[in-house]
């Protein structure tokens, strides 16, 4: 689908985004993961720096897809994902306000992206008139 530069600004600035913190985690895993809460972090099934490494990595794949622009509507809704996730577990704060309007961003991206047939399907499932009811009994 043809998008227009707006777009592609948002996709590489946003994929430059995640790239750049996915290396930051990576390099220092056990600092990004001080800013989980300590409830979020007692729910994690592996340790705390075996976790940010896969997000770590998962920021990397998001911002790599972005980047070529490729599958952008599926990087984008799991960053959405993603970054609804880490406003939940660490809460709003000076490093985590940037957040919200990255995940805009990601939203953004995902509708902008997401395949001429699946948006049509979506609009129409959203105007889908309800079933008229049965005619009363006899």
């Amino acid at each position: 689908m043809k998008q227009d530069a707006p777009y592609h600004i948002l996709r590489v600035g946003t994929a430059i985004t995640f790239l750049w913190i996915g290396v930051l985690i990576l390099r220092e895993p056990e600092f990004w993961g001080g800013f989980l809460s300590p409830w979020a972090a007692d729910l994690l099934p592996v340790p705390l720096t075996q976790a940010m490494l896969g997000t770590a990595v998962l920021d990397i794949v998001i911002g790599f897809l972005l980047l070529i622009d490729v599958f952008v509507w599926v990087a984008a809704l799991l960053a959405s994902i993603h970054l609804g996730i880490v406003l939940a577990t660490t809460g709003i704060n000076a490093v985590t306000v940037r957040d919200i309007g990255l995940l805009a961003g990601t939203i953004a991206l995902f509708w902008g992206g997401l395949p001429r047939d699946i948006r049509l399907r979506i609009k129409h499932w959203r105007h889908k008139q309800p079933p008229s009811a049965p005619p009363p009994a006899s």
